[in-house]
């Protein structure tokens, strides 16, 4: 018998060994706000991850997404308010480094480092934050229509490419897809490392379940041996170093300081709204692609 719980945006299933995790914002394409806002990143992040590393029954973890999409990045009407930014005022670095530290700790680097196995479920679009999830999930499987970006790292942060990367995809794609936020297909991502099964839309529940319950036939001992080896591994390659100076290099992004020419996302959104300034920013790529 399936359990299950709604949390603010975020529905959690328990079904014997195996959680999944909803993210439920379709009319926002599961767009992130951000920790202590209250919203789906507080329900996916703290407390559906909590539900799920507590139950010592659950091995697995889905993470999977209602709509069209599975995650479309940050909402933008909050990127940039979260450090107490006000209109005409620019914060100040300790402020921005006390949010973004523990912003990493509490989201990516939870998630990466998670004691039971994860998996990602993606359909549609995973930008930014999309993308991140993926990347830091134990394996994924994505439908055929799945679009992948770091479309983020055009808004100010010039190619941060972590260690994880690197190690996904070799220095230079990595560099490739950080630098130029292009688009990465499917087949592209099944080709690079970043997922690990691709099939039709109408396939993706029953290719994830298949191998959630296969991953479930482990023994829960064996499963912490592999995750504690595996993150000495990690530590050991530096990756988790990545996370360690992943909030002062976000600071730095978003302290930016923009010379005569140059398109200003955060301007840009004041004179027009974020929709019309984020549209604007890709436009400046697309026109040179």
């Amino acid at each position: 018998m399936v359990e299950r719980k709604e949390l603010k945006r975020v529905i959690y299933e328990k079904d014997g060994n195996i959680a999944a995790i909803t993210l439920n914002y379709p009319e926002k394409l599961n767009a992130m706000d951000f920790p202590g806002d209250g919203g789906i990143c507080d329900s996916f992040y703290r407390d559906a991850l909590d539900l799920a590393e507590k139950d010592d029954e659950i091995k697995v973890v889905m993470i999977k997404a209602a709509g069209r999409a599975f995650c479309a990045g940050h909402d933008l009407s909050r990127v940039g308010f979260v450090y107490g930014m006000e209109q005409g005022k620019r914060a100040g670095q300790q402020p921005r480094l006390k949010v973004d530290n523990a912003w990493f700790d509490k989201t990516f680097r939870r998630l990466f480092l998670f004691p039971k196995i994860t998996i990602a479920v993606v359909q549609g679009i995973a930008f930014g934050e999309g993308i991140m999830i993926t990347e830091s999930c134990d394996l994924a499987v994505a439908s055929e229509d799945a679009v992948f970006s770091h479309r983020e790292q055009r808004l100010a942060f010039g190619g941060q490419v972590s260690p994880l990367a690197v190690v996904t995809y070799g220095l230079k794609r990595a560099l490739d897809i950080w630098l130029t936020g292009r688009d990465v297909t499917a087949a592209e991502a099944l080709q690079i490392g970043l997922v690990n099964r691709v099939v039709p839309r109408d396939k993706l529940d029953e290719e994830a379940d298949k191998l959630a319950q296969n991953l479930a036939t482990l023994g829960r001992d064996v499963i912490a041996i592999g995750k504690a080896s595996r993150q000495q591994t990690y530590s050991q390659m530096g990756i988790l170093a990545g996370w360690d100076i992943a909030g002062l290099t976000h600071t730095l992004g978003t302290n930016v300081h923009w010379y005569p020419g140059e398109y200003n996302f955060f301007k840009e959104r004041r004179n027009k709204g974020e929709k019309a300034g984020f549209h604007g920013l890709h436009d400046q790529f697309e026109k040179k692609e």
